[in-house]
């Protein structure tokens, strides 16, 4: 498969990495005290890659040339749930992954497992920037050993499939729809009427090419990135989950940094932040468009039946997640 980039995301990343250069040739007489390697599940062009490579480039200018990056990308230092207990273990420097994963770790965090919470992005960013994107934050530390240095995203997640275009809940009967490994989404496809079964992502593309799922869902620049207008017909703008990728490093390491450094990486990851969340929403509404030139059919359903029939899976999962924090999700205005 030749992976096709867009003008933005071309755009987007040469400029990024020719920043980075032009840093990299002001110090080029300074040796590196130290390079950390950051996971990502996608490719440079994506909205991960850019911000993780404007993230790359403030903290080398930041350091004057001592703290520099090595991006891994398409997840070539493991899975999500893999990166993200590498990182618990000190095995893996630092990483960006969606939150699917994390409820496993830290049962607040399946508040994005829930759907239909966030209405929009500025609602879901003024929530994440809040002293309850703090308390999140200070949960993942005391549970898996793992900081959050800036909560960047992947956006709202959309389903695709192979089978029918979904105009209505009852569409989903019959669909084999593969989930994150989350329970909460699990029971989120189930009442929706698919069958739903959790699976890693790197098994993803190979189960929808072979048809052993026939239907997933992402974020539309995840959708493009990994090509599955390959593999998959429909196009539905469901728009059921807000989903974030945290930029996060192990918490040991980023303790054994000095003072000086620890702040030098923060404000690197701050100033990242809405250089890739800009990027994420300006390449959702770019590959809409290009996802349709490429033969996907895009439908924009109603989306009221789906809120009805998954309100019994956010009353199930509430007392978990934790009703003060679903009741601030939801009630959040910045």
């Amino acid at each position: 498969m030749k992976r096709l980039v867009t003008g933005l995301a071309a755009a987007a990343v040469a400029c990024v990495s020719a920043a980075a250069s032009a840093q990299q040739n002001d110090y080029s007489d300074v040796e590196p005290e130290r390079i950390i390697d950051v996971s990502l599940p996608l490719g440079p062009a994506s909205q991960q890659g850019i911000g993780i490579l404007k993230f790359g480039e403030e903290l080398q200018r930041l350091s004057e040339g001592r703290l520099r990056i090595q991006p891994h990308y398409d997840n070539a230092l493991g899975a999500e749930r893999e990166v993200v207990e590498g990182m618990s273990f000190g095995t893996i420097d630092a990483g960006i992954t969606s939150t699917g994963p994390m409820g496993g770790f830290v049962d607040a965090f399946m508040l994005f497992d829930l759907p239909y919470i966030f209405t929009d992005h500025a609602h879901a960013h003024a929530f994440l920037d809040s002293e309850h994107g703090a308390q999140l934050a200070q949960l993942l530390e005391d549970g898996a050993n793992v900081k959050i240095l800036a909560w960047m995203e992947n956006g709202f997640r959309h389903n695709t499939n192979n089978v029918r275009p979904l105009n209505h809940p009852d569409d989903l009967r019959g669909i084999n729809h593969r989930t994150q490994e989350s329970r909460v989404q699990v029971d989120t496809w189930r009442a929706l009427g698919a069958n739903a079964s959790p699976m890693a992502w790197t098994e993803v593309f190979t189960a929808l090419q072979q048809g052993v799922m026939d239907s997933q869902e992402n974020p539309l620049p995840t959708i493009y990135d990994v090509n599955f207008y390959d593999v998959q017909r429909y196009l539905n703008m469901t728009q059921h989950v807000y989903s974030p990728a945290p930029l996060m490093m192990g918490l040991d390491l980023f303790n054994s940094f000095s003072e000086e450094d620890r702040a030098i990486i923060l404000e690197a990851a701050a100033i990242a932040l809405p250089v890739q969340r800009q990027a994420s929403q300006d390449l959702e509404q770019e590959y809409l468009g290009r996802l349709e030139e490429l033969g996907m059919v895009v439908t924009h359903p109603d989306l009221e039946p789906f809120r009805e029939k998954v309100a019994p899976v956010i009353e199930t999962w509430t007392p978990t997640v934790g009703p003060s924090l679903v009741e601030a999700a939801v009630a959040f205005s910045n």
